[in-house]
């Protein structure tokens, strides 16, 4: 690569910092969504500084820098939204989703104040305040889309056997947004979600009652280790939790102890490359940057090989792994049937 070709390269990456900043005003302030309600016709600067109920001069500047990186358009005094851009930035259905990925990334590079003493020390910072773990939750939104339509999709006989009655575990649940979603998919279930960080069991009990569902999705504040309820379920559930945990091993040992014979594990996470040379992509950079703040926090992710040996450390026959299009992995372990 020429000089030139490299200084262009990096005033991108520099270019992409404002980007991120951009993408998260446009989604906190609703004005992706605004000029999305507003269609073809789009809105002058001063309706959408109404619409979102901010500064009139802050949308204007939103409008032209928006533009300018390629998030909206601005013409002829009128801005108007791009679907494609819209459609990952603010549908979480979907696996292509990344507006948790944006919001999360802002939020975190709050914290990082301390990162050039973490460089120097090795030391992590010592606690995350609430608003992280919120964002932690609006990112592994995408998890959920990405459950369902690819692992669901790889694994028809899951869905065939979550029955109406059978019973189903979150571990390290959050804010129960995956639980929420799988009571509305699989009527009838009973749900569980376990959670020691208590803003988290907050958020999961307001989020469930505000679905309607606590007839049938349960929040109980326990350690990840200590699931206590031996043989009840069919399904035993972790997303992006295990390489969070301080005993992922004991944490799949009290998963496996808690389902029924024919009842699975599964383990969605997104690991670390076995390849140097697979970093040398989009998805790697991406999984750098998450690594970053991950080791800031004194947790880290994993290669795939290590998350398989905590398997085995649980006692749990050898699982299968399912690689995914989103590029995360699924790891299922099934109890043979008796």
């Amino acid at each position: 690569m020429s000089i030139d070709d490299r200084f262009e390269d990096l005033v991108a990456s520099l270019g992409g910092f404002y980007r991120t900043w951009l993408v998260d005003l446009g989604m906190e302030l609703g004005l992706f969504a605004a000029l999305r309600d507003a269609g073809e016709e789009g809105l002058t600067p001063d309706e959408l500084a109404e619409r979102a109920r901010i500064h009139p001069l802050s949308a204007r500047y939103f409008a032209w820098a928006a533009d300018a990186h390629d998030l909206v358009v601005f013409e002829d005094g009128r801005v108007t939204s791009i679907d494609d851009v819209a459609t990952i930035l603010l549908d979480a259905d979907r696996p292509e989703y990344l507006g948790g990925q944006f919001l999360h990334a802002t939020t975190a590079s709050l914290d990082y104040a301390g990162l050039v003493e973490f460089f120097r020390t090795g030391r992590p910072i010592e606690h995350r305040p609430d608003r992280y773990r919120v964002a932690i939750e609006r990112l592994t939104v995408q998890d959920v889309a990405v459950f369902f339509q690819e692992v669901l999709a790889a694994e028809p006989q899951l869905v065939a056997d979550l029955r109406p009655g059978s019973r189903i575990v979150d571990v390290h649940c959050g804010g129960g947004r995956w639980l929420i979603a799988m009571a509305r998919q699989f009527p009838g279930t009973e749900l569980v979600g376990i959670e020691f960080e208590p803003d988290s069991i907050a958020r999961a009990q307001a989020n469930v009652e505000a679905a309607g569902l606590a007839d049938r999705i349960r929040i109980e504040p326990r350690d990840a280790t200590k699931i206590a309820h031996p043989g009840e379920f069919d399904l035993a559930y972790f997303q992006y939790a295990l390489h969070q945990l301080d005993d992922p091993a004991n944490a799949i040992r009290a998963a496996w102890a808690a389902i029924r014979p024919g009842g699975r594990i599964v383990a969605l996470d997104w690991y670390l490359p076995s390849d140097p040379a697979e970093f040398r992509s989009r998805h790697g950079e991406l999984i750098a940057g998450v690594q970053l703040d991950e080791l800031y926090q004194g947790t880290r992710l994993v290669r795939r090989q290590e998350a398989l040996a905590w398997f085995e450390q649980a006692g749990v026959p050898a699982p299968a792994l399912l690689d995914l299009p989103s590029g995360a992995t699924a790891i299922i372990a099934t109890r043979t049937a008796t």
